[in-house]
């Protein structure tokens, strides 16, 4: 942070701030009377506030005692399910020694507790819930009526004022926003209630920012009705708008300051929230108090403004991080601090505080006196209320509540039945608590005369300097993340909350997409010319050096951004691409030039090989990612080397030809990648067979097809997928709910990597609130044209046809619908969201991918038998888990058989290095490497020992240095704090070396050697002793296997291990650690979720 002072500030200068203000010397008076109010709570505090008191002050001492309690929440206290909280709390107290905060009789009550939780859960368990609300009751309030009446009486009593804020669960749809609704609704007509915070989240579902004028409309109907209800009320009710997150900033005051300015409720005086941590908060303040004024001039009523400092830091740095972008919040707590400060002095000031009230929502003694002090010496005192959490330093509290003539109290409210979804709330809490930059961390202990409390006032002397220095500009528009020149870095997605992102939109609405422009390759000789002319330029290209080849792809990259818009308004029109499905997939073809551009310069580096590359390579796209997956095969293909034949898929040509065109603007030889679209089906069948390589994203009867036309075809295939996401009770269910419906129906269904499956373990099966989230968050998706920025579910690329036509309208025997799916076209093509149960092992639902909004529940009595429904289907693209017990995710890690495996998050949405893409079994044909990540291009080309290594020597110095530093652990270049994205190699269940005519012992000996190092141990079948038919023949018992060929290979065992869906690598053998060993490994990509609402405390398990 700068060294500037209020005096020298250009910023405090132009607001026409006194350097000789007068403020400035209120700090040591603001610290003298924050001493005298801690002495005056010590004197006053009761024995239990005192116990109490002691008792936080031992828990955020104790870092292990923080993660401990939050554990305790969130995976005992939390659960519905008495039976895995009971097994979760024996784990929890046998992981180790329990925290020192707890007393002596908890601590026995644990370690009693945990040794008969397995045996007598249904009566353990409830008394631990009993006492953990009694531990965080003064928190929480319960809140059913007679117990929320009485607490309000005893507060109001003792002169304190309450702010009552509703917690339920999880708001993913309109049924339960209508719930919460009609609750605060009640809250507000409570003659009791006189004070009521709200969240728009809690009251609208499936805030969409991509479409802000609609969600702000929606959230303006909700609004209104409640205002009135609360303007109808004698006296009226308060109501104040409660801030999240960055997101809804602008969202929230938008639909503040224009309802309020609606004649009926001109005369309503209401409040809301600003957050100090945000940067925009000063200028949102400013703004608000210009309109106030205007309001009040006209004859409207005043508003409060309730100044915090933000509790919701951890997920925004989560947010931030996922995406790429800057965090909103500022980046030290001392900024914070100044803003805050800044915010009072200029809110306290006689002109800005006769239209704006100004809530001082704060336990920091030092803030809070400065703040009283200032008040009163501008004569403002009036414009002022102190406001603190419920049942946080009571005594503290009184103090504060004596000096300024009463004090509200922060009072979330709880039904003893919802008492799990009091859990954000209480991390949230437990994070302010266990943060040391933050005063709540010191407020139990305390003390004057103490280095402590010394170094807190130091602080608050600093933040009051400094409060006109600290920057005002928002973060996220100012600081840009760049894309480094050199190395990779994934390119941010598109923020929707920006105003310039609104603006950018609105640019679009119009827009319509161009015609394709290439014409239509028409028959076979003018393919067979195509090709003989990409395969005559592809000579010079290879010819280029890999860093020369790099430079050009990533000016394709920055050609892609170029028609970034273009490529939006395209895929809406020829995909049926939503907003948010279609931004982060031009993402994803950035990443895919930038990443194979870096990537390149290893061929060239490969010891002890040599690398040619294949010369013309096909790709073949599908329709439903119609940018970023013919991106990634056009320039994977080109940075290895190769010319291309790129081959749209027929609905989505558009989409392709502007790939092309960026390909060509940054230098791509029009010759070297020619676009081909065609109708013939004897062009793309002559097109498979005369090159040398076919990049294919598609069915796998298309993969079949193709190789029945050339059984020698190298072929480069992710095909199917059938997955599941497994949910146990140990999960946080709202996540999961969450997850599994966005995992189903994102881009409708219409994904490889969609979840067609949910596994509910055990009690999960039948738990409502579970299956009622599910149906709400996916009956409320909103349908309409890809085209409108409010649809969430857009329509089919096609009318719905076959497996998937089936799949929405017939039920199998024991199959029920809990949201059945409605056809809302003739076509065909526009459907509702279709959800299952009772779906049966083995039944065809379980085993057929559909590739449309159909999601099946399948219930499962443990994890093992989940794990081994997930494993069952031919299919092993991704799959995912939803557990926060750590030895369930080891298990399922170690069993499940997908190539993309996430824990605790949506199972779709791969990004480029952080999670390279590919599946195992029937989801992926060919060597297997997956796009994205660090093999793929290795597989582009063919390679050949060289030099003195070409007699194999020296090979097992070079696997073990691979194997050490590579194949043998886990990679997360990624790096983030909040999630872990490890790809690792594992040793592929069922190999076969085929030694055939003309292999060497030497090379015999080094493949098998290689497979020794991978920890694999193959069946050998020799020529000598076996012959192609006997081993044709055997292979049928070797599905989803792989053979390494040593020597020659018949065309009949070729078709045999087609026909058996087992891989063939038919490849030189080298004495390279870095080419041999992967033919014995599979890669999977993990993706886990670290954190618990945006905090890593006692999250491993997540």
């Amino acid at each position: 942070m700068p060294e500037t002072t209020a005096a020298s500030s250009p910023e405090g200068a132009s607001l026409g701030i006194d350097a000789a203000d007068a403020v400035d010397r209120l700090v040591e008076d603001a610290v003298a009377l924050a001493t005298r109010w801690i002495n005056l709570a010590a004197a006053d505090e009761t024995r239990g506030e005192r116990a109490l008191g002691d008792r936080l002050a031992r828990l955020v001492a104790d870092p292990d005692g923080v993660a401990f309690t939050m554990r305790f929440v969130d995976r005992v206290a939390r659960h519905r399910d008495d039976r895995a909280a009971a097994r979760e709390l024996a784990c929890l107290v046998a992981a180790g020694e329990l925290p020192g905060f707890l007393g002596p009789f908890d601590r026995l009550a644990l370690r009693i507790g945990a040794r008969l939780a397995p045996l007598l859960p249904s009566l353990v368990i409830p008394l631990a819930r009993r006492r953990m609300r009694g531990m965080v009751g003064h928190l929480v309030v319960d809140a059913e009526p007679e117990k929320r009446r009485a607490h309000h009486a005893e507060r109001r009593s003792g002169g304190f004022a309450l702010n009552v804020n509703l917690l339920g669960e999880a708001v993913l749809g309109d049924r339960e926003a209508e719930r919460r609704f009609e609750e605060t609704l009640r809250l507000i007509e409570d003659p009791e209630v006189d004070y009521v915070s709200i969240k728009v989240s809690a009251i609208a579902s499936q805030i969409n920012l991509w479409a802000f004028d609609h969600t702000l409309g929606r959230i303006k109907d909700r609004l209104r009705v409640l205002y009135r209800r609360a303007s109808d009320t004698s006296p009226p009710t308060f109501v104040n708008l409660d801030m999240e997150e960055y997101r809804d900033l602008e969202l929230t005051i938008r639909a503040f300051t224009e309802l309020l300015d609606e004649s009926d409720l001109s005369g309503l005086e209401a409040g809301i929230v600003l957050q100090a941590y945000l940067p925009d908060s000063f200028d949102a303040l400013r703004r608000l108090t210009e309109w106030a004024q205007r309001r009040r001039a006209t004859g409207g009523a005043e508003i409060k403004v309730r100044l915090v400092k933000g509790a919701n830091l951890a997920m925004e740095r989560v947010e931030a991080e996922v995406h790429g972008w800057a965090q909103a919040p500022y980046t030290t707590k001392a900024e914070v601090d100044a803003n805050y400060k800044r915010c009072v002095d200029w809110a306290l000031r006689p002109g800005h505080a006769d239209a704006v009230r100004i809530g001082l929502a704060s336990h920091n003694l030092f803030d809070v006196a400065w703040t009283h002090l200032l008040a009163e010496q501008r004569g403002v005192a009036d414009r002022i209320e102190f406001e603190m959490l419920q049942g946080m330093a009571p005594a503290q509290a009184r103090s504060v509540r004596d000096a300024s003539d009463g004090l509200l109290l922060y009072t979330p409210i709880v039904g003893r039945a919802d008492f799990d979804v009091a859990i954000s709330y209480l991390f949230r809490r437990l994070e302010e608590n266990a943060a040391p930059e933050n005063f709540l961390h010191h407020l139990f202990t305390l003390r004057p005369g103490t280095p402590e409390f010394a170094e807190q006032a130091d602080r608050f002397r600093e933040s009051v300097t400094m409060r006109w220095a600290v920057g005002t500009a928002p973060r996220r528009g100012a600081e840009l993340v760049e894309v480094p020149e050199i190395g990779f870095a994934n390119q941010p997605d598109t923020d929707p909350s920006m105003a310039s992102t609104r603006t950018w939109l609105a640019s679009l609405s119009d827009r319509r997409p161009a015609p394709t422009a290439t014409s239509a390759t028409t028959s076979v000789a003018e393919i067979e010319a195509t090709v003989a002319g990409v395969r005559a330029a592809q000579v010079a290209w290879s010819a280029r050096s890999a860093s020369e080849r790099r430079q050009v792809l990533r000016r394709v990259a920055d050609e892609l951004m170029a028609r970034h818009d273009d490529l939006l308004v395209t895929m809406a029109h020829e995909a049926g691409k939503t907003l948010p499905e279609a931004d982060p997939e031009v993402s994803e073809a950035v990443d895919f030039a930038r990443w194979y551009a870096e990537r390149c310069l290893e061929l060239e580096r490969v010891a002890a090989a040599e690398f040619t590359p294949l010369g013309v390579v096909a790709v073949v796209p599908p329709w439903n990612f119609p940018v970023a997956i013919p991106c990634g095969g056009v320039v994977a293909a080109l940075a290895a080397g190769n010319g291309v034949v790129f081959k749209p898929a027929s609905r989505t040509r558009r989409c392709a030809e502007i790939v092309a065109e960026a390909c060509w603007a940054a230098g791509v030889p029009t010759d070297l990648l020619r676009f081909v679209h065609t109708a013939d089906a004897d062009v793309k069948r002559r097109l498979v067979t005369t090159a040398d390589g076919v990049i294919l994203t598609g069915g796998v009867e298309t993969a079949d097809l193709f190789r029945s036309w050339r059984p020698d075809l190298r072929l480069f295939a992710e095909t199917s997928g059938k997955n599941a996401l497994v949910v146990t009770p140990s999960a946080d269910l709202d996540l999961a709910a969450a997850d599994l419906v966005r995992s189903a129906f994102c881009h409708q269904g219409q994904k490889c990597s969609a979840a067609s499956l949910g596994i509910l373990v055990d009690s999960v099966a039948n738990d409502e609130q579970f299956l009622r989230q599910v149906v709400d968050a996916a009956a409320s998706l909103v349908v309409g044209p890809a085209t409108d920025p409010a649809t969430t579910f857009g329509p089919l690329i096609g009318p719905a046809t076959g497996k998937l036509a089936d799949a929405l309208t017939t039920l199998a025997p024991g199959e029920h619908w809990l949201l059945e799916p409605r056809r809302l076209d003739d076509e065909g093509r526009c459907w509702t969201p279709g959800i299952k149960a009772g779906v049966a092992s083995g039944s065809a639902f379980h085993h057929t991918e559909c590739f449309g909004p159909v999601l099946g529940l399948m219930a499962a009595p443990d994890l093992d038998a989940a794990i081994d429904l997930q494993n069952a289907v031919d299919y092993g693209l991704t799959g995912g888990i939803h557990t926060l017990d750590p030895a369930q995710v080891d298990h399922w890690l170690e069993r499940v058989e997908v190539g993309n495996a996430y824990v605790n998050r949506p199972i779709t949405g791969a990004i480029v290095r952080r999670q390279p893409f590919g599946g195992w079994k029937r989801s992926s044909i060919g060597p297997g490497a997956k796009a994205g990540g660090y093999d793929y291009l290795l597989q582009l080309g063919t390679w050949r020992p060289i030099g003195v290594a070409a007699d194999l020597a020296g090979h097992v110095s070079d696997d073990d240095r691979w194997w050490a530093e590579h194949y043998g652990v886990g990679h997360d270049p990624s790096g983030l704090s909040c999630e872990a994205n490890v790809l690792r190699y594992r040793p592929h269940p069922d190999v076969i070396v085929r030694i055939g005519d003309g292999a060497t012992d030497a090379e015999v000996a080094r493949v098998l050697a290689a497979a020794r190092r991978c920890g694999i141990k193959p069946r050998v079948s020799r020529m000598a002793d076996e012959d192609d038919a006997a081993f044709a023949a055997s292979l049928s018992d070797h599905r989803f296997g792989r053979i390494r060929v040593v020597g020659t290979l018949a065309d009949d065992v070729r078709r045999a291990a087609i026909a058996a869906e087992v891989d063939l690598v038919d490849e030189a053998v080298t004495a390279s650690g870095r080419l041999e060993l992967r033919w014995y490994l599979r890669e999977q990509a993990i993706s886990r979720t670290l954190h618990r609402f945006g905090n890593l405390v006692g999250a491993e398990g997540g």
